[in-house]
């Protein structure tokens, strides 16, 4: 995150950072953002990085990363939102995971085509060009 928070700042971008309180001291967080925004709880912060979005771009990660995407992908599901998730799919990182959801598809988990909630790429271009497109429809 930090060199994706210091690539958009050398552009003369802003970013926000989002971060619980108990975190501050146990994560080095970054000191130079546009804005810093201190809150109680992990879910308090996935609320508000959610409220803040416009859509979501998720990147190879671990156990967080995830919590995070199936949250959104849950909240899609029950219609607490519509905005759009995409998995920047590098290397191949999500293609297991994506192949599982097919399968849950296919065994009747899921309500509806998976793939309507969930945009994929390879790479942040193509993504962002699959997001814009679904933004226009």
């Amino acid at each position: 995150m930090g060199v994706i928070a210091n690539t958009v700042l050398s552009a003369g971008g802003k970013v926000t950072g989002i971060i619980p309180a108990f975190l501050n001291t146990a994560e080095r967080k970054h000191e130079h953002l546009t804005e810093q925004i201190e809150v109680k709880t992990m879910h308090e912060r996935k609320a508000l990085m959610y409220e803040r979005c416009d859509a979501a771009i998720v990147l190879p990660g671990g156990y967080g990363t995830l919590d995070e995407f199936f949250e959104l992908l849950t909240w899609n599901q029950l219609t607490l939102h519509d905005k759009k998730v995409g998995l920047l799919n590098v290397a191949g990182y999500y293609d297991c995971l994506y192949r599982h959801f097919q399968r849950m598809e296919e065994e009747r988990f899921l309500r509806g085509h998976f793939a309507a909630a969930i945009l994929m790429a390879p790479g942040a271009r193509e993504l962002l060009r699959l997001l814009l497109e679904e933004k226009d429809t």
